[in-house]
């Protein structure tokens, strides 16, 4: 089953770094810098590491990092992208090590895994004394889905549409409640939870604004005439990042974090 397994996840096309790469760059830096407002020790372990952008993202704060995937295509690019790091070819429930760490992530992978409650297990049995686990998921009542919903192009929140199964690999959504349900049948204790990046809009429609959005006020996009210029496309991530923090449940990611 695990080579079957690992076949399937080596065959999905999403690449971080490649696919909507405009948004999908700007909510891998949030997601990262919400991971280290809650890093601990000098140890990370990101699981999986995909092509190595969010590891990359997190390395700097840490002296020892290891990346765990079953993607060998993956696995070259997060090896290109940081030469400094140990990577190893894996499904995250066979990977094994006596080594324990500080930091885990588990960011994006909960839902495309055969077994979560597998997953949160393992990746605890890992970590260090006083570490913590942090696990992000995208939100499926995520304000854009909710929008969906009530125009009629999803049938519900929790419904995967076809590029989340066919193109991603999505086996199932979560929102805050299922994803903290999770966390405790696999008899684990959630100390905080959190939302990342307030979103209205689907990813490409995120990613085409990035690019071609109105954002100089002589357009009539975004600040105020006359006022101190700005670089407003940031300025308009940087708050929907703080937004975001205070209506995780809006958010486009959810997060727990897990200790001891």
């Amino acid at each position: 089953m695990s080579e079957n397994e690992k076949d399937l996840q080596e065959g999905f096309a999403w690449v971080r770094s490649q696919m909507f790469s405009s948004y999908n760059g700007v909510l891998g830096f949030y997601q990262a810098k919400a991971c280290l407002e809650y890093a601990r020790g000098e140890s990370l372990l990101d699981m999986p590491c995909g092509d190595g952008t969010l590891t990359s993202a997190l390395a700097k704060r840490f002296n020892r990092v290891v990346g765990v995937d079953a993607s060998s295509k993956h696995l070259a690019m997060a090896r290109e992208a940081l030469p400094g790091a140990e990577f190893h070819e894996a499904l995250i429930e066979e990977f094994e090590t006596i080594e324990r760490f500080d930091t885990i992530t588990l960011l994006n992978i909960l839902e495309h895994v055969v077994d979560p409650i597998q997953i949160l297990k393992k990746a605890v049995s890992l970590l260090s004394k006083d570490g913590v686990l942090l696990v992000h998921v995208p939100n499926a009542r995520a304000i854009n889905r909710r929008l969906a919903v009530l125009m009629g192009t999803l049938t519900d929140c929790e419904e995967l549409s076809p590029f989340d199964v066919q193109v991603v690999g999505h086996r199932r959504s979560y929102s805050l409640n299922s994803l903290t349900a999770d966390i405790e049948k696999a008899g684990l204790r959630v100390s905080a939870t959190g939302g990342v990046f307030y979103k209205s809009l689907s990813t490409p429609q995120m990613d085409w604004f990035l690019k071609n959005g109105l954002w100089e006020e002589g357009g009539f996009g975004w600040g105020r005439v006359g006022a101190e210029k700005k670089d407003w496309k940031m300025e308009f991530c940087r708050a929907s990042y703080e937004l975001g923090k205070l209506h995780p449940e809006d958010c486009n990611i959810i997060f727990a974090c897990v200790t001891s």
